[in-house]
C-alpha cells in the first residue's frame, strides 16, 4: 500500500494522475495527498466524495515556502508515524514570450523559475524527511522534452523561452537530487508527459490528458532503482509516423 503526494493536483495532469491512481486498488495505492492552491475545486470535491478514505486534499502554493512547510507538517500528522512513498512534483506554470529572446521579460522568467524549479526544490526539501521513512522512496519531477539541450534546434522558434529554460533547469535539479540520494535507495527521475490537451497544453496538443497520464502512471509504477537519474518519455505506439513535434516512443530523452 503506497502513499502518494501530487502537487498541482486540482487540474490538468495532476488532477488526472490523482484520479487514475485512486482507480487502482487500495492495496496498491492507499492514500493520495492532493496538493493544490485550490483544494475546494469541484473536481477535488468529487474525488473526495468517491474516495473519502483515500484522498486527502492539502492546501499549499509551491511558490510560498511557509505554505509548503505547513503542508509537510499536515501530511506528517496524517501519516501518523509512517513514511511517504512517492512524491510527484507536477505543479508548474507556462507563459508565452513573444518576440525574440531579447524581448523576454526578466520578471516573467523569474516567476516561472520560482514555480517550476525553486518550487520543486521547496517541496522536495520539505517532504524529504517523510520520503526517507517511506518504502518506495520515489521522486518524480514532471519535466518536458522542450527542456532538452538535444532538442534545442527543434524548439528554437517556439515563443516559450522562459518555460523552456525552466524545464532545462528542472532537469539539472533532478540529476543533482538523483546523484546525492543514489546511495540512500532513492529513485529520482524526470518524466516528459508529452504535449497534452489541458488548460496549459491547449486543445491543439498532440494527446488527450487521459492517454498521456496513463503512460505517466505506468512509468511511475514500473520505475525502480535502475531509472534513478533518468529522463523518461511516454510510449504511445499509435503516434508513430505522425507530424507531432516529438516522438512518443518510450525511449529515454537526451538531456
Amino acid at each position: 500500500m503506497a502513499t502518494y503526494l501530487i502537487t498541482g493536483a486540482s487540474r490538468g495532469i495532476g488532477l488526472e494522475l490523482t484520479k487514475q491512481l485512486l482507480e487502482l486498488p487500495a492495496s496498491k495505492v492507499s492514500t493520495v495527498f492532493a496538493v493544490a492552491r485550490n483544494v475546494e475545486s469541484d473536481a477535488i470535491r468529487q474525488l473526495v466524495k468517491e474516495y473519502p478514505d483515500r484522498i486527502y486534499p492539502v492546501s499549499a502554493s509551491v511558490d510560498d515556502t511557509a505554505s509548503v512547510q505547513e503542508a509537510a507538517e499536515t501530511v506528517k500528522t496524517k501519516l501518523s508515524g509512517h513514511g511517504l512513498d512517492v512524491l510527484v512534483n507536477n505543479a508548474g506554470i507556462a507563459g508565452l514570450t513573444p518576440g525574440s529572446i531579447k524581448d523576454m521579460e526578466p520578471d516573467q522568467l523569474a516567476q516561472i523559475l520560482d514555480v517550476n524549479v525553486i518550487g520543486t526544490q521547496r517541496v522536495t526539501s520539505a517532504f524529504m524527511p517523510l520520503l526517507e521513512q517511506g518504502t518506495q522512496k520515489k521522486i518524480i519531477n514532471m519535466s518536458s522534452g522542450l527542456g532538452s539541450f538535444a532538442y534545442a534546434t527543434r524548439t528554437a522558434t517556439m515563443p516559450t523561452d522562459a518555460y523552456i529554460i525552466s524545464k532545462t533547469a528542472l532537469n539539472m535539479l533532478t540529476l543533482r537530487w538523483a546523484n546525492w540520494y543514489s546511495d540512500a535507495g532513492f529513485t529520482i527521475l524526470a518524466i516528459s508527459p508529452g504535449w497534452l490537451k489541458t488548460d496549459m497544453g491547449n486543445e491543439q496538443a498532440d494527446l488527450s490528458v487521459e492517454v498521456g497520464v496513463a503512460e505517466v502512471k505506468r512509468l511511475i509504477l514500473e520505475s525502480g532503482r535502475e531509472q534513478n537519474g533518468k529522463f523518461l518519455n511516454i510510449n504511445v505506439p499509435e503516434t508513430e509516423g505522425t507530424n507531432y513535434q516529438f516522438e512518443y516512443d518510450g525511449k529515454g530523452i537526451p538531456w
